[in-house]
């Protein structure tokens, strides 16, 4: 969220913002208007509100005096109906401008790309995709093999896009959860975190997902409390209005929940198999920075993202988002794609973002500095992977012709040194 002032100062820029990220600009053509009739509202409103003042000082006076009040306290009445009747106006035009704030996203860093999705810019890569002696299958061909990737009877309980996994799938699914924790707590100094999964309003309001993406969430029925779309939310704002010391800085978390998504991708797409879920397993790293550091914390936190890949042999690629494919609170955001040979294709397994102070504002984070002056923080995040879609990239890229499926070597002390998984119809 922008600071008033700023969008007051920056029409422009909040217009070109919105065009380069293929938004409607229009909300701010009568941004400018509304403004100036709030501060003519709020000019009126405080000037009564003085004079009124006034009034009553006058009269406490005269009452000590013993003269006669009457004549001024009936003009005191009708400066009461005047402030009264200013009030709705006021606080209508208020919320119409608050609404409009609510509905900017965050500017474009400098570095970003413009253009729509096809603007998109491939950074670098890591490893070839691999070469079969035959037709490689999809993540899910592989797991109904096994008897273990259940869709039918996760729809007998839930409905479409959800899962059940058994036996080695359910357990490599955990071991890739523990793998990626400890990874990123021993050797990349983050601090593990558990939060909650459900969380209020006003932390999906301080991340951005409220209330432009209010139809992507779940709702727990009759209670101000949501189903968690990712760990960004709760862990983001645990600082929710409050000072950190600004010498902590940064400050790091990595957290696994399951996440829920009401909306699951566009439809018709991506019916099949692990991709895109209603409900699936992420570990989420999150960063509090130095404005002046976020950054370089944004390379820092993509790099932690890529050394799960790169320890599983996975091959992938960085691409640096543009303008038109942001997230709405993003700045600036790295998405990692990994190879699916089953597709043939490379597809999103890690979206790394810096939010610049656009959440934090919104969510009340700050940090004071040894001068006693305080500034907001910088957030960031990214996957540390989605877990659902790292299984699905083990199972494609490690398939073999006889059904079988290798376990990356960094994954077999989670898995009691078990080598393969192997298929009821293989060896």
């Amino acid at each position: 969220m922008h600071d008033l002032k700023f969008v007051r100062d920056n029409v422009p820029l909040i217009v070109e913002t919105l065009e380069n990220r293929r938004m409607d600009s229009s909300v701010m053509d009568g941004f400018s208007a509304l403004d100036q009739r709030r501060r003519e509202l709020l000019t009126e409103y405080e000037g009564l509100l003085a004079e009124r003042n006034r009034a009553n000082d006058l009269i406490a006076g005269l009452r000590k005096k013993k003269e006669d009040t009457a004549p001024h306290i009936a003009g005191l009445k009708e400066l009461g109906a005047r402030i009264k009747g200013l009030e709705p106006g006021l606080a209508e035009v208020e919320e119409k401008e608050k609404e409009i704030l609510r509905n900017i996203p965050n500017l474009v860093h400098p570095s970003v790309p413009l253009g729509d999705e096809s603007a998109n810019q491939e950074i670098r890569r890591h490893l070839e995709p691999p070469s079969f002696g035959f037709q490689p299958r999809n993540h899910w061909e592989i797991g109904e093999s096994f008897g273990q990737m259940d869709f039918p009877r996760a729809a007998k309980i839930a409905g479409a896009r959800f899962a059940v996994l058994y036996g080695d799938l359910s357990r490599l699914n955990r071991a890739l959860i523990s793998f990626m924790l400890d990874l990123h707590t021993q050797e990349h100094g983050y601090t593990e975190c558990w939060p909650p999964a459900i969380v209020n309003s006003k932390a999906l309001f301080g991340t951005g997902q409220l209330p432009k993406f209010k139809d992507d969430q779940f709702k727990l029925e009759g209670r101000d409390l949501w189903l968690v779309p990712t760990a960004e939310v709760p862990v983001t704002n645990l600082y929710q209005e409050e000072s950190l010391d600004y010498d902590s800085l940064p400050i790091s978390f990595a957290a696994y929940t399951p996440c829920f998504r009401a909306e699951a991708g566009a439809a018709g797409r991506d019916t099949r198999g692990l991709i895109r879920m209603h409900q699936f397993d992420k570990v989420e790293l999150v960063k509090f920075s130095k404005p002046e550091e976020s950054m370089d914390e944004l390379e820092r936190l993509t790099s932690h993202a890529e050394e799960v890949l790169k320890r599983l042999g996975l091959p992938y690629r960085v691409v640096a988002l543009a303008s038109g494919d942001l997230g709405f609170s993003s700045t600036k955001t790295y998405d990692l794609e990994v190879w699916l040979p089953g597709a043939g294709l490379y597809r999103e397994i890690s979206s790394c973002s810096c939010f610049t102070d656009f959440q934090a504002r919104r969510a009340g984070i700050r940090a004071r500095k040894k001068d006693g002056k305080s500034a907001l923080v910088h957030t960031l995040n990214g996957s540390g992977l989605a877990v659902g879609r790292t299984l699905a990239a083990v199972l494609e890229n490690f398939q073999a012709a006889d059904g079988s499926v290798s376990i990356p070597e960094a994954l077999r002390p989670y898995m009691g040194g078990q080598a393969s998984i192997v298929s009821k119809g293989g060896a």
